[in-house]
């Protein structure tokens, strides 16, 4: 077994790594660039070696630089984690010459299976159904707008070395093809360093639905059943889960076992991914082979028990698997969301900063249920421009998927982060979204249920009652705080029940807060009707003091984790996809406030402002030009995608103010319109 390793990688993969090679009691080296220097995965390893700047291909994607890394530290292996070289053939052959491991596949299947046009050919070669399309190298726009005709649209315009949603693109028109194809290209250049494109037909409601193998070198080869992955934005993963709601006992048999024969036609050794497209028959097609570790691995290894990551390890060092395919059994049900830094409010655009506050939730495994979260960030640090913008993959497991829904729910109003924007209310809202409980989802759930982008949807009655009642517990408690500091009352006389109005939103509920001590942990809600009748009594448990993050408590019988964020004279309340601003007043209190006016925001109409932190790439018109609506204006790259910025109206451009090259802060101006 080897005694060191090193991990080619960063953040959330690398420390995941560690953790198992810790666990094996192997030593690590981790890697890092400019801005990695307080990295987590740094301070985890044993050991670090700088390799250059921050932009990744003059540091993660420099071979020789890893090579040097892993010579001068006397690693004996190196783990490419995802991404980066993970699925370079010229790195392996790098490290098979210098004597180094790598804990992955061999340069065969990493060349055959890691390009997308070679695994089409080979897998078409081998039988095995595939997708319609070109798997030739495509040189020009006018060679993929022919393509797609004869093809017939939709298409799928892809990166062939492509994964994570890089250089993907959904064409319905020549015109989207010739986007489409430019901007493919362009992130696959930026990304990979490969800007080879190819074009296959897209499968209309599809489902995403892949089948994790792994094989040692000895000639064994088994499947570990299958995720779905159904719920993506912009061909990028969001939400996956194991195993899938949609797959007969009979389709997943065959899927793994076309999986396995494919595996053992190339030799394939280590873990790999084989991916399917599923239709509403269920009759399912060969999209591509990864030669890695998957992102969404850890649901898998939540209902097989077996650590991906440390057989991946066993298979470099020569050992044979330890279990057959009949030992596999699929145990419960586990779901996985990624937490990005982007802003769901703003059509999901990258953001970055530092983590003013960042409090998972806890990691436990207890009766059945457990929640991981697998990192690579901690309070204080910085989510940089130049890599991927996930903070985390927050993971739960349970004995049925109604429960591993309803943990995942608690578990995400858990979740407090601060100091960015990020994508956890989005995800709290698919949580409670109807198709997504029955499990009716296809890779077009988030266009289809979100057309115009995503915004907190509008608390129903009840929700209304529970989140009144937390605002009223909050309230109460800073009155009974303010009643033990000295003079603060000045003698007043306290009351154990008091009447309050409280605004959520333009919502208004009169309410009466009643406790027998204010020192005790509960209180009775008694809500008025219009009339000002009483209402059933709602009792209320809470475990929560002022500068704590998190209510947690029990309303009625609704258990209930709620996110508290001070506003002035009030608080913004999460909970289940809901963010709504609350408000408690006296009588006297909410008869002043309405007479206060209203201060209208600033009309930015006129400018065209940068949506988040990036670097220009392009600007597609000039000052003095008529653009239309939908009108392509500037590209802005950021965490590795490039975003283009439309014309949401007929306009003249009057000025320009920025030009391709420049680093742009949010709502940054970069042109102004007539």
């Amino acid at each position: 077994m080897f005694k060191k390793i090193l991990i080619a990688n960063r953040g959330e993969i690398a420390c995941r790594v560690i953790k198992t090679a810790q666990k094996m009691g192997i030593a690590t080296v981790a890697v890092y660039s400019d801005a990695d220097k307080r990295a987590l995965h740094v301070k985890m390893a044993d050991e670090a070696v700088y390799i250059g700047p921050a932009p990744a291909a003059s540091s993660y994607l420099i071979a020789d630089k890893i090579i040097d890394a892993a010579t001068q530290t006397g690693a004996q292996a190196i783990h490419p984690g995802y991404g980066f070289l993970s699925e370079n053939a010229e790195f392996a052959k790098a490290l098979e010459k210098a004597g180094i491991a790598f804990i992955g596949p061999n340069v065969k299947a990493i060349e055959v299976m890691g390009d997308k046009i070679a695994s089409k050919k080979f897998a078409s070669a081998a039988k095995v159904n595939i997708v319609p399309g070109y798997m030739g190298l495509i040189e020009s726009t006018d060679q993929a707008k022919k393509i797609a005709n004869e093809i017939g649209y939709p298409v799928m315009i892809k990166a062939s070395a492509g994964g994570g949603g890089k250089g993907m693109r959904i064409a319905h028109s020549e015109g989207e093809v010739e986007e489409g194809f430019n901007a493919s290209k362009s992130e696959a250049k930026s990304s990979f360093g490969d800007d080879r494109i190819f074009i296959e037909k897209f499968i209309v409601d599809p489902r995403h639905i892949e089948i994790q193998v792994l094989a040692d070198k000895h000639g064994n080869v088994i499947y570990l059943g299958e995720r779905e992955c159904s719920i993506q934005r912009r061909n990028q993963k969001v939400l996956e889960e194991a195993p899938s709601s949609f797959l007969d006992e009979t389709t997943r048999v065959a899927m793994g076992e076309q999986s396995v024969a494919l595996a053992k036609a190339v030799n394939y050794e280590s873990a790999g991914t084989v991916e399917f497209i599923v239709d509403k028959d269920r009759n399912f097609y060969f999209l591509e082979m990864n030669t890695r570790l998957q992102v969404e691995h850890p649901v898998t290894e939540m209902i097989t028990g077996v650590d991906l990551v440390e057989q991946m390890i066993n298979v470099a060092a020569n050992k044979k698997l330890k279990f057959a395919q009949k030992n596999i059994k699929l145990n419960g049900w586990s779901i996985e969301s990624r937490i990005y830094a982007e802003d769901p409010f703003r059509s999901f655009l990258p953001s970055t900063g530092r983590l003013s506050s960042y409090q998972p939730p806890i990691e436990t495994s207890k009766d059945g249920v457990s929640v991981r979260n697998d990192t690579g960030v901690f309070e204080g640090g910085e989510i940089s421009i130049y890599y991927d913008p996930m903070i985390a993959k927050l993971v739960t497991h349970a004995p049925t998927r109604t429960e591993a829904i309803a943990h995942m729910s608690r578990a995400l109003d858990e979740f407090y982060i601060d100091g960015i924007a990020h994508n956890i209310p989005f995800l709290s809202a698919i949580m409670c979204h109807d198709r997504w409980i029955k499990g009716d989802i296809t890779t077009n759930f988030i266009a289809e249920e979100y057309p115009d982008g995503f915004s907190p949807r509008a608390p129903l009655p009840d929700e209304l009652k529970l989140l009144s009642s937390v605002a009223a517990t909050i309230d109460f408690l800073g009155n009974a705080r303010r009643r033990g500091i000295s003079d603060q009352m000045h003698g007043q006389r306290v009351s154990f029940a008091e009447k309050r109005i409280v605004k959520i939103d333009d919502h208004l509920q009169h309410l009466r807060v009643e406790t027998s001590s204010f020192e005790s942990n509960d209180l009775s809600i008694v809500f008025l009707d219009d009339e000002g009748v009483d209402q059933k009594p709602t009792a209320v448990e809470f475990d929560w003091w002022f500068g704590e993050s998190i209510w947690k408590g029990c309303v009625g019988d609704q258990e209930m984790a709620v996110q508290v964020r001070p506003i002035l004279n009030g608080y913004e309340l999460s909970y289940a996809g809901l963010s709504v601003e609350s408000y408690v007043y006296t009588q006297r209190e909410a008869e002043l406030v309405a007479l206060m006016p209203y201060k209208e925001p600033p009309d930015t109409s006129k400018y065209l402002l940068c949506p988040m932190p990036g670097l220009v790439v392009d600007v597609m018109v000039q000052e003095g030009q008529e653009v239309k609506a939908g009108q392509s204006l500037c590209v802005v790259e950021a965490m590795k995608m490039e975003n283009i910025l439309k014309a949401e109206r007929d306009c003249t451009v009057s000025s320009i103010q920025a030009e391709a090259g420049d680093s742009l802060a949010v709502d940054a101006v970069i042109m102004e319109f007539e």
